[in-house]
């Protein structure tokens, strides 16, 4: 199964590299596309959760990195709380074996 990592740049113009089990993640992410926090979280939680079943359904268990990568992102969109107007902005897309 292919991953992927997918490179946002938050509203302080930090940038995350964040992990996918799976390309799905470029059906709800786009390049160069800004969108709300919580937007950007609730697309994050649907492409990560799909991803996690694409990975259930071929290895009988659901992945736990993408899991955690939901919890990551969560994490960090709660320090945005306070900046409602703020945007995460979709960087690039990584194979995941590019990184190395």
């Amino acid at each position: 199964m292919p991953e992927i990592r997918f490179v946002v740049r938050w509203p302080d113009e930090s940038v995350t590299s964040c992990y996918s089990p799976s390309l799905v993640v470029c059906d709800f992410l786009e390049v160069g596309a800004s969108y709300a926090v919580p937007d950007f979280v609730e697309r994050s939680h649907k492409a990560l959760a799909t991803a996690s079943d694409r990975v259930r359904e071929k290895y009988g268990f659901a992945c736990s990195l993408a899991a955690a990568e939901m919890a990551r992102i969560d994490r960090i969109a709660a320090g945005y709380a306070e900046h409602p107007d703020g945007v995460v902005t979709i960087e690039a897309f990584e194979p995941e074996d590019s990184r190395s």
